[in-house]
């Protein structure tokens, strides 16, 4: 369906596909004396509100394409995925939408309101004891019940899932000068950023991390996809343990620089966002925002920007646990 590395007709014909299964989510010019003091009094702020599509994040474009492509037999089958929640609840909105069924694999740790949110769009949610036996279940689940393994991050639909809210935003707002991508796993800015390089190629596309699942960093510096001994940060849907070869090779070849975050940069984006935009977003919807803010504020100084807000599924308790008050 794609060439290897999406062509600006492939992402095109992606959002015709995808039609109204998805929402052409808005985009908000920030303004007033909050963003001011944070980013720079004549710095232009772009957000682009994926926190706005179904299902509460961007999961949902690539789930989609990757459910309306089954064949027959295998919608018979269904579907399967492993997800700490973000993804796990899009490939249940997405099989739904496609006529098949799901059953999503997460660790018992998970948010309870994202585990209600996939049994809410009918899909069988198994809890088990961490992520390694989540992983292990999934396995087990594609071997006995020949579903369809959708994967969160890694794959030419993922991507082009992805690529089209790069798409979509370089047709709502002309002549940026950059965007601001959260990475998890690279399956977001992979798209993102081919899809920006495809329609203003004078953009510049950063990526942003937290500290403590720096993954994607490691892979840019090493020149190959590294894998995390261990992952450390409060934003699970930027967790991901380790990078994979389609997403990085996309990654490395249109993203411009990767820049890492504290998690009390988050907290505190987190914070601004609810006291200035009224949005209650997750620890990695606010993850570009603290780069705007913070790493890449001086080089950022009087330029135009697009922030991907890229998601919120998070209940009312951990975001008044989590959300710090901006300095």
């Amino acid at each position: 369906m794609t060439t290897a590395i999406p062509a600006i007709e492939d992402i095109r014909d992606a959002r015709a596909r995808l039609g109204e299964r998805v929402r052409e989510t808005p985009v908000w010019r920030w303004q007033g004396d909050a963003i001011e003091r944070a980013a720079g009094a004549n710095t232009q702020v772009f957000l682009k509100l994926e926190l706005f599509q179904y299902t509460g994040t961007f999961k949902a474009r690539g789930a989609l394409l990757n459910a309306m492509a089954l064949s027959d037999e295998q919608k018979r089958r269904g579907v399967t995925a492993v997800s700490a929640g973000n993804h796990a609840i899009a490939v249940a909105f997405a099989a739904r939408s496609v006529g098949t069924t799901a059953k999503v694999v997460m660790p018992k740790t998970a948010n309870p309101a994202r585990v209600a949110l996939c049994r809410a769009y009918g899909a069988v949610a198994v809890l088990t004891e961490d992520v390694y036996a989540a992983f292990e279940e999934v396995e087990r689940i594609k071997r006995d019940e020949g579903r369809t393994f959708v994967h969160p991050f890694e794959g030419e639909l993922t991507v082009l899932g992805t690529s089209t809210v790069g798409y979509e935003l370089c047709n709502q707002v002309a002549d940026l000068d950059a965007v601001i991508v959260p990475i998890g796993g690279g399956g977001l800015i992979a798209g993102i950023a081919c899809a920006v390089k495809r329609t203003q190629p004078r953009c510049m596309v950063y990526g942003v991390e937290p500290a403590g699942a720096d993954s994607m960093s490691r892979s840019f510096a090493t020149g190959s996809p590294q894998r995390l001994d261990k992952v450390d940060t409060i934003a699970d849907s930027l967790a991901a343990p380790y990078a994979l070869p389609y997403s990085f090779g996309i990654a490395r070849r249109f993203v411009d620089e990767i820049v890492t975050i504290p998690d009390e940069a988050m907290q505190r984006a987190m914070g601004l966002l609810f006291a200035d935009m009224k949005l209650a977003v997750e620890p990695a919807g606010a993850a570009a925002t603290a780069a705007l803010c913070g790493p890449l504020r001086e080089r950022l100084d009087s330029r135009r920007v697009g922030v991907i807000v890229c998601g919120t599924n998070i209940d009312l308790a951990t975001f008044a646990r989590l959300a710090l008050p901006p300095r």
